[in-house]
C-alpha cells in the first residue's frame, strides 16, 4: 500500500544532499521538522522549518542529549495508521503523524578510527537517532525512514511517481537497512568498549559492516556472496584500489587476502613476492629486486602459480609487470605502481591490479570469525612473528647463519599454509611447500614432489629442496616426519615442538646430522 508523506523529521549528522533533499520535499508541500545543528542548516538555506522543540515543547537538554526522546516524536513514529485505540491517543495528546525520518547517527566509528579519547568516544554515541531509526523501521507499515544520504534520490523518484507517497516494498527495504545500520553501529560500540575493556570476548558478541559490493557469487556459482567493510582500520583487500581489470569474485577476495596476510610477514625492506592458489602460498621468496623475487617465488612451484594471486611489497615496476603479464594471473596487489607498469598491465583486460596505500601488520591484535552451525567462532588474530620468539636449538649440532635465516623465512611461510603445513626453503625462497594434508608426513612428500616437478620444468640436475631447510606448523608427532625431510636433503628444521616424543624427534634429528631449533609457538591454519 502506497503512503503519502506529509510530514517529515529530518536529524542528520552526515548532511550531504540533505539542503537539496530537504527543499525537494517542501515543493512537494511536505512540512520538515528537525533538530539542531539540522535545523540551523534548514533555515539557514531558506527553508521553513519547525524546531522539534517546539513540537515538543520541551527544549534540548544536557548539551543535545535529550532533544528526541518524547512521546510527540515517537507516538509519530510508531502510532499504526487508522488504529482507533492510536488515533484515540494522539487525538488526547496532541501528537501528529510523522510519515517520514530522516536520521543518521553521531560518527562513532570515525571518532573510533581517528583515535579519540574515550569521554570523547562515550560523547559520541546515538542515543535518540537508534530509538527513532528502530521505532520508524519497525512502523514501515506506514513510515519510511531514510539512514543514508545514497538512499535520497530513490525517494524522491518514488514519491514523484507514486504522487507523493512511498509503496510498502520501498519501505520494507529501508526498514531493512535501517536495522541493519542501527545493528553495525551497536556491534562497533560493543567491540569497541570490549577493547578498552581488555575483554573482546564477552558474554555477548556482535559483529556487524558495510556492504561494499554484491558479487556474481560465491565459492561457487549456486552460492549468493557479498563484500561488507567493518570498523577494522588495517589495510588489506577490503581497502585496496582496483585499477583495472575484471569485477572481483568471492575467491579473488578470499586469495588475495591470503596473500597479503603472507606477504605482511616479511615487511618492505627487502623486495618480497607471494603467490597464491586457493588460499595456499605455493611460492614466497625475498630478493635483491622485485622481478627478483617474483622469478624466485614462481619457480618454486609453476604449475600451481597459474592462475593465482601475485602480491608484492614494493611499488610495482613496469619490469616485472611485464614478467608477471607473461603467466595467466587473476589478481596483482601491491603497495602501488608506476605509470608504465599500470599500462603493461592494461595489455590484460581482465587481469586485477589492486593498490594499496600500505601493507598490513601482521602482528596488529584483531579478532577473527566463523561461522559454525548454531554459533561463531570467534578467536584474537594470530599475530605471533617469527621475530619476535625466542628460538630454541635443541640438536647438537647448531644451525649456520644461513641455515637460521632461512629457517626464520621458512616459519613465516609456514604460518600462512593450511595445516598440516611443511616449507622448504633455500635462500630467502621456498622450494616446496606441502599443505592442508591429513598426516604431516603426506604435507612433507608433496612437498618434496613438487619441489621435484619444478626442477624438471627448470632443467635442473636435482631439487631445491636439496640442502633446504624445513619448516613444520605443528610439532612433529612421530621421527617419521622428521626423517623424511632429511632424505630429502634438509639441513635444518624449526618447528614449534611440544610433542610427547619430542626427545625421539631430537634423537632422529641428531643422528640425520640435522639442526633442529624450537619456536614454542604453533600456527594451525584450518
Amino acid at each position: 500500500m502506497d503512503r503519502p508523506i506529509r510530514r517529515a523529521l529530518l536529524s542528520v549528522s552526515d548532511k550531504t544532499g540533505l539542503i537539496e533533499f530537504a527543499r525537494s520535499l517542501a515543493e512537494r508541500g511536505v512540512t520538515l521538522l528537525s533538530t539542531g545543528g539540522t535545523a540551523k542548516a534548514l533555515a539557514q538555506a531558506g527553508l521553513a522549518v519547525t524546531d522539534v522543540a517546539t513540537v515538543t515543547g520541551f527544549p534540548e537538554i544536557m548539551d543535545g542529549r535529550v532533544k528526541t526522546l518524547h512521546p510527540k516524536v515517537h507516538g509519530g513514529l510508531l502510532s499504526v495508521r487508522g488504529n482507533a485505540e492510536h488515533v484515540a491517543a494522539q487525538q488526547k495528546h496532541g501528537i501528529a503523524d510523522i510519515d517520514l525520518l530522516v536520521a543518521n547517527l553521531y560518527p562513532f566509528e570515525a571518532t573510533v578510527a581517528r583515535g579519540a579519547a574515550y569521554d570523547d568516544t562515550v560523547e559520541n554515541i546515538d542515543v535518540g537517532g537508534p530509538a527513532m531509526i528502530r521505532a520508524a523501521a519497525k512502523n514501515h507499515e506506514s513510515v519510511t525512514v531514510i539512514v543514508e544520504p545514497s538512499d535520497y534520490s530513490s525517494v524522491l523518484e518514488e514519491l514523484t511517481a507514486h504522487n507523493g507517497a512511498t509503496s510498502l516494498a520501498t519501505r520494507k527495504r529501508l526498514a531493512a537497512k535501517a536495522f541493519g545500520r542501527t545493528a553495525a553501529y551497536d556491534a562497533a560500540i560493543s567491540q569497541w568498549f570490549g577493547r578498552e575493556l581488555g575483554e573482546p570476548l564477552g558474554d555477548w558478541f556482535a559483529v556487524g559492516g558495510r556492504r561494499l559490493q554484491v558479487l556474481r557469487y560465491g565459492e561457487n556459482p549456486h552460492q549468493q556472496a557479498a563484500v561488507y567493510t567493518t570498523t577494522d582500520q588495517r589495510p588489506g583487500v577490503a581497502s585496496a584500489r582496483q585499477v583495472q581489470g575484471k569485477e572481483l569474485s568471492y575467491n579473488n577476495l578470499n586469495d588475495t587476502d591470503a596473500a597479503l596476510e603472507c606477504l605482511a610477514e616479511f615487511g618492505t625492506d627487502t623486495p618480497a613476492c607471494v603467490i597464491v592458489k586457493h588460499a595456499n602460498p605455493c611460492g614466497v621468496a625475498e630478493g635483491t629486486s622485485l622481478i627478483d623475487a617474483y622469478k624466485k617465488a614462481l619457480a618454486c612451484d609453476p604449475v600451481s602459480a597459474f592462475g593465482g594471486i601475485i602480491a608484492l611489497n614494493r611499488r610495482l615496476d613496469f619490469a616485472t609487470a611485464k614478467e608477471i603479464i607473461a603467466l595467466f594471473t587473476e589478481v596483482i596487489v601491491a603497495p602501488g605502481a608506476e605509470e608504465e607498469a599500470i599500462a603493461a598491465v592494461a595489455s590484460k583486460k581482465n587481469l586485477r591490479l589492486l593498490l594499496l596505500d600500505k601493507l598490513p601488520a601482521p602482528d596488529a591484535p584483531g579478532l577473527t570469525v566463523k561461522t559454525i552451525a548454531g554459533g561463531l567462532l570467534v578467536q584474537s588474530r594470530d599475530q605471533a612473528t617469527v621475530d619476535s620468539l625466542t628460538l630454541t636449538c635443541v640438536t647438537k649440532r647448531q644451525p649456520t647463519a644461513q641455515e637460521l635465516s632461512d629457517l626464520r623465512f621458512a616459519f613465516k611461510v609456514a604460518k600462512h599454509v593450511k595445516s598440516n603445513a611443511i616449507v622448504y626453503a633455500r635462500d630467502g625462497a621456498t622450494v616446496g611447500i606441502g599443505a592442508g594434508q591429513m598426516s604431516r608426513v603426506d604435507s612433507a612428500r608433496i612437498a618434496v614432489r613438487k619441489s621435484e616437478d619444478a626442477a624438471r620444468i627448470a632443467g635442473l640436475a636435482e631439487p631445491l629442496v636439496k640442502g633446504s631447510v624445513v619448516a613444520s606448523d605443528a610439532f612433529f608427532p612421530f621421527r617419521d616426519g622428521l626423517l623424511q625431510a632429511a632424505e630429502a636433503g634438509a639441513t635444518a628444521v624449526i618447528q614449534p615442538g611440544g610433542s610427547i616424543k619430542d626427545d625421539d624427534v631430537i634423537k632422529a634429528a641428531d643422528e640425520a646430522g640435522l639442526a633442529m631449533v624450537f619456536t614454542g609457538v604453533r600456527h594451525f591454519r584450518h
